[in-house]
C-alpha cells in the first residue's frame, strides 16, 4: 500500500541514507555497533565513517538549494539527522556543529560570503560556531573577545571554548565586541588567517561523543578583513538567539534517532532473554517499560517534525516552538533511555555483550542533547517568559491558524522550500502560537468524529481523555492569564514544562486530524492517539493509566517494525491502520 503522507522525496532520501549506512548489528563496517564501540575506547571515530557520509553526499544537504546545495527545508535535514543519529550520534553532532556554524551565513551573509562557504562545505570542509568563552558559558551578555579597527580591517583577540569543530572546522563564525559596531558576528576562513596569530586547544575529554572535535580557539591580534562582518553591525546577540532556534529544533532528530536505537536493542533483548520459563517481554513490568518508550517516541515525533516544517511555513513562531522541542524531546529521549536500561538490567552497564555493548555509548552520547544549544533550564526560561502573552489568547483561535496547522501537520506534502532570511525570525512569538490556540476547534472536531465515525471503544476513550486534558488545560491558562509569572523562578520552570505537555497533546491531535483522515476509523487508526494522550496525561496526573484495550494492536506494530528493521514511527502505525481497512 502506498501512503502519500510518507511517500515523499524527504523520506525516500532518509531511507537511502539508512541503506548506505548498513546493518548496525553486522560484524564489521564503519557504522556497525562493533566498530563504534571498539574505536570509541580510543576516543576515535571508526575509520571510513566520515568518508562514507561524505561520499553519500551528506554535505549537499547542509547548503540550501539557492546557494548551490540540495537542502530544500529543515524537515529534510531533520529526517537525515534522525537516520544518521540512529547509528552514530558522534558523527551526527559533527555535521550538526557545521550546520550551526554556517546557518548565520545563509541567514545574514552577503553574496560573496555565501558563495565562498557554500563551495567549501560542498567540497568537504566543516564549520564551527565560536560563541562560548571559558569564564562565561551561556552568559552571552558578557563577551571578552574583541575586534579593534586596524588597517582597513580588524585585529581580533580572545578565546572561545568549548566549540564543536573548532579544530577540524575551516570556517569560524565568531561572536566578538567589534570596535565601532558593537557585539557582532564575524566570519573567518582559517586558510586566510596569518600563521601564529591563532591556535586551537586540545580536544576536551568528554563522557560521551568520544572522537568528536570539542575543542577551542584562541586569537591574538589576528588580522581579520573588514568584509568579515556578518549581518547588521551590533546585532550579534540577536542573531545568535535567532540562529539557535533552527539548531534547537534539529536536535530533536538526534533524540529520535537515539530513541529508535535503544528501544530496538531493548526490545530484541526482551524477546531473546528467557527467565522464569518465558521471554522477559512477557513480564508486565518489562512490557510496560517498552510500551511507554514507544509511546514517548511517537509523542516526540508528533512534536518535533511540525516545528521543523515551521521554518519554511511560519518561522516567526520558532522562538517559542523551538524551545518546546529542545526541552521536551531530549527529556523524552532521556526517559526512553532510562526505561530501556531497566529492561537490559546489568547489561546496560556493560561495554560488551548485547549489541556489542553499544547501549552504554548511546546512553552517554545522548546526555548532551539536553545541554547544548541552551540547557533545559535556559529553554524553560525562554518558554516561561512568553507564556503570559500566550495564555491570554490560548482559547482564541488565530486568524488563518487552520491553514498554518494544515501545512504543519498534513504530511502528505513536502514542507515548502526554505529561502533563508534572518528577517523572518523573531525573538518572541508575540502570542502567534497556532498550536496552542487551535486546541478548542480541534477538540470540537475530534468529539464530532468520536461520536459519529469511530467504533467503540475508540470513540468513548478518545472523548474521555480529550475532556480530561481540556479541563486541566483551561484551568492552567486561565490561571496564567490572571497572574504574573516570573520566568526566573522554579514556578516559571514548572509552568513552562506543563505548557510543553499541552503543546505536545495538541500536536498529536492535529497529526491525527490532518494525516490520519483515511485511517482513523480503522483498527488502530485512533487507538494510538488515545494512548499517546493518556501517556501525556500521566505527566500531569501520574495515577492515570493506559487503556489496555488498544495495546495488543499497538504491540503488533512495535514487533513488526522490529522484525522488518523499520523505523519506530507513526509511518508504520498509519500504514498498518490503512491495511486493516483495505
Amino acid at each position: 500500500m502506498t501512503d502519500r503522507a510518507f511517500d515523499r522525496p524527504a523520506y525516500t532520501l532518509a531511507a537511502d541514507l539508512d541503506r548506505a549506512l548498513g546493518d548496525p548489528t553486522a560484524d564489521s563496517g564503519p557504522f556497525s555497533y562493533a566498530a563504534m564501540v571498539a574505536h570509541e575506547e580510543n576516543g576515535e571515530l571508526p575509520p571510513g565513517a566520515v568518508d562514507l557520509i561524505r561520499s553519500w553526499g551528506f554535505a549537499q544537504y547542509l547548503v540550501p538549494e539557492e546557494f548551490g546545495g540540495r537542502l530544500r527545508n529543515l524537515e529534510q535535514l531533520f529526517l537525515l539527522t534522525r537516520s544518521l543519529s540512529r547509528r552514530n550520534l558522534t558523527v551526527a553532532v559533527m555535521f550538526g556543529s557545521a550546520v550551526l556554524g554556517v546557518n548565520p551565513v545563509w541567514l545574514w551573509g552577503d553574496a560573496e560570503q555565501r558563495a565562498k562557504v557554500a563551495r567549501g562545505i560542498l567540497g568537504g570542509d566543516l564549520a564551527c560556531f565560536a560563541v562560548s568563552e571559558p569564564d562565561h558559558g551561556s552568559d552571552l551578555g558578557t563577551n571578552e573577545t574583541a575586534a579593534v579597527l586596524h588597517a582597513g580591517g580588524y585585529l581580533l583577540t580572545g578565546e572561545k571554548w568549548p566549540v564543536g569543530n573548532a579544530t577540524r572546522g575551516r570556517f569560524v563564525t565568531v561572536y566578538a565586541a567589534v570596535e565601532g559596531a558593537g557585539s557582532s558576528l564575524l566570519l573567518l576562513d582559517k586558510e586566510e588567517l596569518d600563521d601564529g596569530s591563532w591556535d586551537n586547544h586540545p580536544f576536551v575529554r568528554t563522557v560521551g561523543l568520544r572522537g568528536h572535535d570539542l575543542s577551542g580557539i584562541t586569537f591574538q591580534d589576528t588580522k581579520v578583513p573588514a568584509g568579515s562582518l556578518l549581518g547588521r553591525p551590533g546585532a550579534g546577540l540577536v542573531e545568535i538567539l535567532q540562529v539557535l532556534q533552527i539548531t534547537r529544533t534539529a536536535i530533536g532528530g538526534l533524540s529520535l534517532g537515539t530513541m529508535d536505537s535503544v528501544l530496538r536493542i531493548a526490545l530484541r533483548h526482551a524477546r531473546e532473554r528467557i527467565l522464569y520459563g518465558q521471554e522477559i517481554y512477557r513480564l508486565p513490568v518489562i512490557r510496560r517499560h517498552l510500551v511507554d518508550s514507544y509511546l514517548d517516541l511517537l509523542i516526540a515525533e508528533c512534536t518535533a517534525l511540525p516545528v521543523a516544517r515551521s521554518l519554511s511555513v511560519a518561522p516567526s513562531r520558532l522562538s517559542l516552538w523551538s524551545s518546546v522541542v529542545k526541552y521536551l524531546v531530549p527529556t523524552l529521549g532521556e526517559q526512553v533511555v532510562q526505561e530501556c536500561a531497566r529492561v537490559l538490567g546489568a547489561r546496560s552497564y556493560l561495554r560488551e555483550g548485547v549489541a556489542s555493548g553499544v547501549f552504554q555509548k548511546l546512553q552517554r552520547d545522548h546526555a548532551i542533547a539536553s545541554i547544548f544549544e541552551g540547557t533545559t533550564h535556559v529553554n524553560l526560561h525562554s518558554i516561561a517568559s512568553q507564556l503570559p502573552a500566550v495564555a491570554r489568547v490560548a482559547d482564541r483561535p488565530s486568524r488563518g491558524g487552520e491553514d498554518v496547522l494544515r501545512q504543519l501537520f498534513d504530511w502528505s506534502e513536502e514542507a515548502p522550500v526554505w529561502h533563508p532570511s534572518g528577517r523572518e525570525l523573531r525573538l518572541t512569538s508575540a502570542a502567534e502560537d497556532e498550536i496552542t490556540r487551535g486546541w478548542n476547534p480541534a477538540v470540537e472536531e475530534a468529539l464530532r468524529i468520536a461520536e459519529h465515525e469511530l467504533p467503540e471503544p475508540e470513540g468513548t476513550a478518545l472523548a474521555k481523555v480529550v475532556g480530561e486534558l481540556s479541563a486541566r488545560r483551561t484551568a492552567f491558562y486561565t490561571h496564567l492569564a490572571a497572574a504574573s509569572l516570573d520566568a526566573a523562578t522554579t514556578e516559571g520552570q514548572d509552568r513552562a514544562a506543563e505548557h510543553c505537555v499541552y503543546h505536545a497533546a495538541a500536536s498529536c491531535l492535529y497529526t491525527w486530524l490532518h494525516t490520519f483522515g483515511q485511517e482513523r476509523a480503522e483498527t488502530g487508526g485512533s487507538g494510538w492517539l488515545v494512548l499517546v494522550l493518556q501517556r501525556l496525561l500521566q505527566r500531569l496526573q501520574p495515577e492515570a493509566v493506559l487503556d489496555e484495550t488498544f495495546l495488543p494492536w499497538l504491540e503488533e506494530r512495535i514487533m513488526s517494525s522490529l522484525d522488518a528493521a523499520e523505523y519506530f514511527s507513526l509511518r508504520t502505525v498509519k500504514e498498518a491502520a490503512g491495511q486493516s481497512g483495505a
